[in-house]
């Protein structure tokens, strides 16, 4: 259950409450649902009759038949490992379903603003919206816009004529340069967006490389999450873009003209090279190494510490290094499996 220290929670919420937020099936009648009252949601071992818990994996199953939640939220095959006293909230998607429910319950929205500190340092020519909150030692620079309802925390720094649109929230010690922020974006504490791409040119005479000039920007769409310590090299020409709903985890390297469509979720330590285009709902695990100047179509899969080096079809899951089809690298690992053990066995 969470700290109430660092958290604020919006309940109570009836049953019928949550099941109209996530678009649930109940499994009482509308009645008995209104007359439930749920405090908080907690995890299947802990939760007591006023919570609400989530369950999806066979694997718990002996956990959910043994919990005190008052609600769970489930898939309807597996409503027959619940409880007989606990009540459910079936769906399709559970783990989206409850995500609405927690998200009712601590909105991340809640924030208090707190106004612009004294010691912050705005330019007289840069543009603020109404309910901004700017944190201690923030710098906004001259020709900045910043939209109604944007929170930026302690010591950031929003360079010339950077724009964050309404409602976006960056944390403490990023640094914005050459980009245009939508609306509703979270930027991570940290995050380093908008600085020279990786380019240079050598003459292979001895002299040091010249670096090239990098002109263009960083254009990140509405809804987008960037996570902690992540880095955005900003285009050479043409701008590097982030698509609307993206998700990014920390430590994530994105180099210069990268432009990634919408709704896609990058994890922790992906590095993807310049120029490369990464199609909508393309999914890559932690670790991948992305080379430069290929194409992933639309809802690919890259699993974990896969190197890329060529263009991935729309829809293909592929791993290794090379990254090659899923069911392909597996095969081969395999037979490589059995030819090591039958060499020791001769």
């Amino acid at each position: 259950m969470a700290d109430s220290s660092f958290f604020t929670n919006k309940g109570p919420l009836t049953l019928w409450d949550c099941a109209q937020i996530a678009g649930c099936a109940l499994s009482c009648d509308e009645a008995k649902a209104k007359s439930i009252s749920l405090i908080d949601v907690a995890p299947l071992q802990v939760a007591t009759d006023e919570h609400v818990s989530f369950f999806d994996n066979a694997k718990y199953k002996q956990t959910f038949s043994g919990t005190n939640a008052g609600v769970c939220v489930t898939h309807p095959q597996m409503a027959e490992f619940a409880p007989d006293d606990c009540q459910l909230l079936l769906s399709d998607n559970p783990y989206l379903a409850y995500t609405k429910i927690a998200r009712a319950f601590y909105p991340e929205s809640d924030r208090k603003v707190l106004g612009v500190s004294e010691t912050a340092r705005i330019h007289p020519d840069a543009k603020i919206g109404d309910n901004v909150s700017i944190g201690e030692y923030t710098v906004i620079e001259e020709g900045a816009e910043i939209g109604d309802n944007v929170t930026i925390d302690h010591h950031s720094v929003i360079g010339h004529c950077v724009k964050v649109g309404k409602g976006s929230h960056i944390g403490s010690h990023a640094v914005v340069s050459h980009c245009l922020i939508g609306q509703g974006c979270r930027l991570h504490n940290g995050v380093r967006i908008g600085q020279a791409g990786f380019g240079f040119a050598s003459a292979m005479d001895g002299t040091p490389p010249l670096p090239v000039p990098q002109l263009g920007r960083v254009i990140i769409e509405d809804h987008v999450n960037i996570g902690a310590s992540t880095t955005i090299d900003r285009g050479s020409g043409p701008d590097t873009v982030i698509g609307a709903g993206t998700i990014i985890d920390n430590l994530v390297q994105i180099g210069h003209n990268v432009k990634i469509g919408k709704g896609c979720v990058l994890v922790s330590q992906v590095g993807i090279s310049g120029s490369t285009e990464i199609g909508n709902f393309v999914q890559i695990g932690g670790q991948a190494g992305l080379s430069g100047h290929i194409k992933i179509g639309d809802f690919a899969k890259i699993a974990a510490q896969s190197g890329v080096i060529g263009d991935v079809d729309a829809k293909q899951e592929v791993m290794g290094f090379p990254a090659r089809p899923s069911r392909e690298f597996l095969k081969d690992t395999a037979q490589l499996k059995r030819l090591s053990k039958t060499k020791k066995q001769k």
